[in-house]
């Protein structure tokens, strides 16, 4: 596939976000236009557009790939998401609603106090770089695989092009520009999903109900694990809780994507977006599954040697850009950039949002559309650019998948204390220990890494997967309990 024609597709592309920002953001590009889109967005819109913040280019690579050594395990895991997302509608949503909240960071304030508050938005900030960075990595390796190497482009400038692009098209008009720009990238991505499936399937001369049989006979369609809870990662029940628990952590305690839900006017319109978005969600992943198991098919029937690609996530890139037509590869090529802009974009606006919000406390000014206010934001939004194209230069740096992989493992970690704290908020009516909280948070996840790889892996045969966010969270939950100083005030329990 030739790089000129990736590119000329790529350039295009951002053209067309570019405008798209320009008369989203025209007549208003002020803070409440870029924190919350003045809390008058389409929830259909906001359902729509959400699918291409949550499956990331991570996903849209690494899901297919991993059938060949997973099956399709993986949709357990969506089950749980499905389940979490119904419980962030109506559970967290109507307390995030009932504050008025812009960062939803603002209820720890209420509820535990200064230092409990500054603590969950940093962890935000921290999880949410490094987590963004690391999805960008990836995909920008693919880029620049198959497009900037053949002009020796160094990883930095491509790095760099990418991040520029985003900044431009969201730095005025911010959530109220996002919020088109990924409906029209979620529709991008799901198209390329589609597309994908119906060329591969025609490479193999299969009609639909071919492709249906064939999908459902091949030795990579089952779903669900019921054996060995203790030693698999596979089990379902593993799954299907950790998908809960990540998702209330990842999702509902993360301002990335609640962000999008707080921009609607009413707490219906925003449960309303939230069980449709669950709703294409499910469905779209099991296209993803089919997508990956098609691709297993379509290498072993055309003689594609798997065993020589570095890793299973370029199954996809491979076969759609080297072994299909150009038409198929662009439409590849559009999908990974859809959902890994759709992604990174968005993260940016959070990251600027929770900063600007948490601790430049734009919220308690008298004026927050004050000229030099939004001036101030886009500094910040400039700088977490920068600090994106900092990290992802380190991962390169680093050029180890395994020690990269662990980075961001580490940064999957920092959300269980989240789940702890709003846990313990909502479910007790004790107090916290305000001061030792940012130690909690730290200990936290060090404890359960200690005790999962010295002891339980260790001593035991039990092995720990996506319920690691469960531990987490739950440690953090008895760590606050132990240091509690009692029940809490009148004032915080208003805030339950």
């Amino acid at each position: 596939m030739s790089p000129i024609i990736l590119l000329s597709f790529l350039l295009v592309y951002f053209g067309v976000l570019l405008a798209v920002a320009h008369f989203t953001s025209k007549g208003s590009s002020d803070n409440s236009t870029f924190f919350v889109a003045n809390r008058n967005s389409k929830w259909y819109m906001v359902a729509f557009g959400m699918i291409g913040t949550a499956l990331s280019g991570v996903t849209f690579i690494s899901v297919p790939g991993a059938v060949g050594a997973s099956n399709f395990s993986y949709f357990q895991f969506v089950l749980g998401n499905a389940v979490g997302f119904v419980i962030i509608a109506y559970v967290l949503l109507p307390l995030y609603y009932r504050m008025n909240l812009t960062s939803i960071y603002t209820y720890l304030e209420e509820r535990f106090g200064h230092m409990t508050y500054k603590t969950g938005a940093a962890i935000f900030l921290v999880s949410r770089t490094i987590g963004s960075a690391f999805r960008l990595y990836l995909v920008a390796i693919v880029l620049q695989h198959f497009i900037f190497d053949a002009w020796n482009v160094p990883f930095a400038i491509t790095v760099v092009i990418c991040l520029v692009l985003i900044w431009l098209y969201t730095n005025k008009g911010g959530l109220k520009t996002i919020i088109v720009t990924d409906t029209l990238q979620t529709t991008f991505l799901i198209t390329a999903v589609i597309l994908s499936i119906y060329f591969m399937a025609k490479g193999l001369d299969f009609g639909v109900v071919d492709t249906f049989e064939a999908v459902k006979e091949s030795s990579y369609s089952k779903i669900f694990f019921w054996e060995d809870f203790v030693g698999s990662k596979a089990n379902f029940w593993k799954q299907f809780l950790g998908g809960i628990f990540v998702t209330i952590a990842m999702t509902g305690l993360d301002q990335d994507l609640m962000q999008k839900n707080l921009s609607m006017g009413t707490i219906k319109e925003a449960q309303k977006n939230m069980i449709t978005f669950t709703s294409v969600f499910v469905v779209i992943n099991i296209f993803f599954l089919a997508v990956g198991a098609l691709l297993y098919i379509y290498a072993e029937k055309n003689g594609i040697d798997i065993s020589t690609l570095a890793t299973r996530d370029y199954l996809y890139p491979e076969i759609a850009l080297n072994h299909l037509a150009i038409l198929p590869a662009i439409i590849f090529m559009m999908g990974l950039t859809a959902a890994t802009f759709a992604t990174t974009d968005s993260a940016l606006t959070a990251l600027t949002t929770s900063y600007c919000i948490d601790f430049l406390n734009f919220n308690k000014k008298e004026n927050p559309n004050d000229p030099a206010l939004v001036k101030k934001r886009n500094y910040v939004h400039f700088g977490f650019s920068i600090v994106m194209l900092l990290v992802i230069l380190v991962f390169k740096l680093i050029n180890n998948d395994s020690v990269v992989n662990a980075i961001f493992t580490a940064a999957s970690y920092t959300y269980g204390p989240l789940l702890g704290l709003f846990t313990f908020g909502m479910l007790t009516k004790r107090a916290v220990n305000d001061r030792l909280v940012p130690y909690i948070c730290i200990l936290s996840p060090l404890l359960l890494f200690v005790l999962n790889t010295y002891v339980i892996s260790v001593y035991t045969p039990y092995v720990i997967g996506l319920d690691l966010i469960i531990h987490n969270g739950l440690i953090t939950f008895l760590l606050l309990l132990v240091t509690s100083p009692g029940q809490a005030t009148e004032k915080a329990l208003s805030h339950k």
